[in-house]
Formats: structure tokens, C-alpha cells, sequence
């Protein structure tokens, strides 16, 4: 079960890069991990720290500005690369529950599902309109599929599946358990069935 995403008020954290992939999201030498949590710490890490692992000063979630916002804004193509899920991982970790952009790489899109987080596609003008105003409070309404900031009002399409996993906070595993009496019955006469051969 992951918490249900209903509505969400946050300022963004712009990230004002184009083609941001999974390996830039979370590098490659970071995937031991064996939970899905502590990925956070490694989210852009080869951009967040130098050689030495310093903080770089002009990297934007190193600036105490944009400290505990939870809505992550970017440019186009937005989780292109491998399939990796713990990009997602990173991302939830981190502390963004919602990320907005123009697009979004298909499996990274998917993946964003499965684990709470709520991608939100809007029009280029429209994402050029919050990284122009980065001090507006957003306000994401999943339900009404509305993202409201300084008076603006942008819809953006979801699939009504995905809206409903998400606005109940059902992830696979719990989304099967809803089945679990219709998987029993066919489990017994199953067994019935074969009992009888």
C-alpha cells in the first residue's frame, strides 16, 4: 500500500534541464541497494556533489531555497534511459511526490505510478510559466486533474486508471490483495477440480 495522492500544495524545485536521464536521476554505482527507501540521498548525485562528494554550490537542490518543496519541475523527455525503477525510487525518497514537465520517457512515466508519485504533463507554455514564477505556490488536485498557481488554472490528462491507483494509494501487490477471495475460490475448485480426475 503506498499513501494515497489526493491533492498537493508545494512550491517547485525547478530543474531547467531537457533529456534528464535515469542515470543522471540515480547513477548506476548507487542500484545495490536492496530496499526501495535511502535511494534519495544518491537522487543527481553526480550533479549535487563533486569528486570529493562536496556539495556544489550552483546545483539547485543545494540551495536552502528550495529545501522540503515536493513538486520536482523539469524540461522535456523527463526520465529518458533505462528502465531502472529506482529512479523513482530516488525521486519519492527525496521527498517529491509529483514532478511536472512537457514529457516524460514512457517506463519512467509507468514507473512513477507504482510507486506514489504523480507526473503531471503540461503544456511547454505552461511549464514555462511556473519556471518563470518558481516562488508561486502549486497546488496539484489529482481529482479534478488540475494544477492552480498564481491564479492559473492548468488541466492535465491522466489515465482513469492510474488516477484511481493513485488517489486510493493502491500499488500491484495491493491492488491483487483487492482479489484475494476471487483468487481463493479459484484456488478450491482448482483443487476440487483436480481431486476429482
Amino acid at each position: 500500500m503506498m499513501e494515497p495522492f489526493t491533492a498537493l500544495k508545494s512550491k517547485a524545485t525547478p530543474l531547467d534541464r531537457v533529456n534528464i536521464d535515469t542515470d543522471q536521476i540515480v547513477p548506476k554505482q548507487f542500484l545495490k541497494l536492496v530496499s526501495r527507501t535511502g535511494f534519495g540521498k544518491y537522487l543527481f548525485y553526480d550533479w549535487r556533489f563533486d569528486r570529493e562528494g562536496k556539495p556544489r554550490d550552483d546545483f539547485v537542490l543545494n540551495n536552502p531555497k528550495y529545501a522540503g518543496r515536493q513538486v520536482l519541475l523539469a524540461r522535456d523527455n523527463f526520465g529518458s534511459g533505462s528502465s531502472r525503477e529506482h529512479a523513482a525510487w530516488a525521486i519519492l525518497d527525496y521527498g517529491f511526490r509529483a514532478v511536472i514537465a512537457p514529457s516524460f520517457a514512457d517506463i519512467f512515466y509507468n514507473n512513477c505510478f507504482k510507486n506514489g508519485i504523480l507526473p503531471v504533463r503540461l503544456k511547454p507554455e505552461e511549464v514555462n510559466y511556473l519556471f518563470k514564477n518558481d516562488d508561486l505556490e502549486i497546488e496539484i488536485d489529482l481529482a479534478r486533474q488540475l494544477v492552480v498557481a498564481g491564479g492559473r488554472k492548468m488541466h492535465f490528462e491522466i489515465d482513469e486508471f492510474r488516477k484511481k491507483l493513485l488517489l486510493e494509494g493502491l500499488d500491484n501487490v495491493s491492488l491483487t490483495l483487492q482479489l484475494e477471495s476471487h483468487i481463493a475460490r479459484y484456488e478450491r475448485q482448482s483443487r476440487t477440480f483436480a481431486s476429482a480426475l
